[in-house]
């Protein structure tokens, strides 16, 4: 059963007790990210994550790895675009350590200067290593050409040189200005009562009741453009993307189901044309990120340079198809079927029924329960799914971004037509 409650001082407070669940998963989730940033202090949320587990006023990071560890739980966190989430998971009867450990890190971090220094060598080596994976940084590259000059086209982890700029006092000012009540959600989910949690959030996080600055850079403007990074790699990789739609829109769920059925699994239009028919790329799919104003759709592909055109046109031909034909009945139910699916499965522990009960919060403010969902997706039409497809493949929103042995006059004059 779900269940809310908003403090006071604008904490707000979500719970659910699935079925069968053996833990408890609890987690912070603050609505900020890499678009509250400043472009010089690019990446300072993701290394600020890093030092939450790097001392608090009253236990050093040794102390709480060693909780932690004695109950058998397990800390961690993340940090994306618009928000950032440390989360704990425990027994049940280990609640209230499990509160307690997030807390503190939360309200007495501490942001030694010794801390620091280490951790900013351990995120300039993450950063490293996605320069070093083609196939994630390419998504870097195109998010920056295709949202040029906005937050959400810079990188979250930040850029080795705003890395190795940030100083402490950027630091501890970005969290104590941004990390505030009224931008936070605790959620928590598996064998606990929503007034323990409640009860806890008050005794253990009391917080004062401040409003955070709003700064996301306004909505964002996509681009049209190419570009192209040439590195001597063995294969080349490719993002063709375009217009999205806003995490909480309407049509989310036909644009769920387009997304499924143009590259979202072995069975999609991409997969079975680029590499099951012509065996031009090992890896090829479609994917979609909404945020509260913006999205994007795009496809993702890896190929050899000799068949870089190929592959552009494939995909191309494949968007163009679902702007002027409707889907087969079959199609539209396989990829129906395949989304319920993934969501039902997507259910099986507690950590992620309190990732889906926070994600709605933040996007909706209210529940958004599985059965309203699997209702939602079964109501998609065709006509919806052509119509989605006429607004959001046009030229003027498309974009493409290419990485490897290859140079800008190897694409064809005409490699964004539509």
């Amino acid at each position: 059963m779900y269940q809310k409650t908003v403090l006071p001082n604008g904490v707000r407070v979500v719970t659910e007790e699935p079925p069968h669940a053996p833990a408890v998963s609890i987690g912070l989730w603050v609505e900020t990210g890499s678009r509250s940033e400043d472009p010089q202090v690019n990446g300072i949320c993701h290394f600020i994550e890093h030092l939450l587990f790097k001392g608090t006023k009253t236990r050093k990071a040794m102390d709480i790895a060693r909780e932690i560890d004695s109950v058998g739980g397990a800390l961690n966190a993340f940090t994306g675009r618009e928000s950032t989430c440390a989360y704990a998971k425990v027994l049940p009867h280990d609640l209230r350590l499990g509160m307690a450990l997030l807390a503190d890190i939360y309200m007495n971090s501490v942001f030694h200067q010794e801390e620091i220094e280490k951790e900013r060598n351990v995120v300039l080596q993450e950063i490293s290593m996605v320069e070093d994976t083609p196939d994630d940084l390419i998504h870097d590259l195109f998010c920056q050409g295709f949202w040029r000059g906005h937050p959400l086209g810079r990188p979250v982890l930040g850029t080795a040189e705003t890395v190795a700029a940030l100083r402490r006092e950027h630091i501890v000012s970005h969290f104590r200005t941004t990390y505030l009540p009224k931008s936070l959600v605790v959620a928590a989910a598996g064998r606990l009562k929503h007034r323990r949690a409640v009860r806890l959030v008050e005794e253990i996080l009391p917080l004062p009741s401040l409003r955070p600055p709003h700064q996301n850079g306004g909505a964002p403007r996509c681009y049209q453009s190419i570009h192209v990074t040439t590195r001597p790699l063995e294969q080349v990789h490719l993002v063709v993307g375009t217009k999205g739609i806003p995490q909480a829109h309407p049509m989310r769920h036909a644009c769920n189901v387009l997304n499924t059925i143009l590259g979202g699994g072995m069975s999609s239009r991409l997969f079975q044309e680029v590499r099951e028919k012509r065996g031009l790329a090992y890896t090829v799919y479609s994917f979609q990120y909404g945020y509260s104003d913006a999205g994007m759709l795009g496809v993702y592909a890896g190929t050899s340079q000799d068949q870089l055109p190929r592959v552009i046109d494939l995909v191309l031909r494949e968007l163009r198809s679902l702007k002027r034909r409707d889907v087969t009945k079959n199609e539209l139910k396989l990829a129906k079927e395949q989304i319920k699916g993934n969501l039902l499965l997507g259910t099986e522990s507690a950590d992620s029924h309190m990732m889906r009960i926070a994600r709605n919060e933040i996007a909706f403010g209210r529940e958004v329960s599985i059965e309203e969902s699997l209702r939602d997706i079964d109501r998609v039409t065709p006509d919806e799914i052509r119509f989605l497809a006429n607004e959001l493949f046009r030229e003027e929103y498309l974009s493409l971004t290419v990485l490897g042995r290859v140079r800008r006059r190897d694409l064809p004059r005409d490699a964004l037509c539509l």
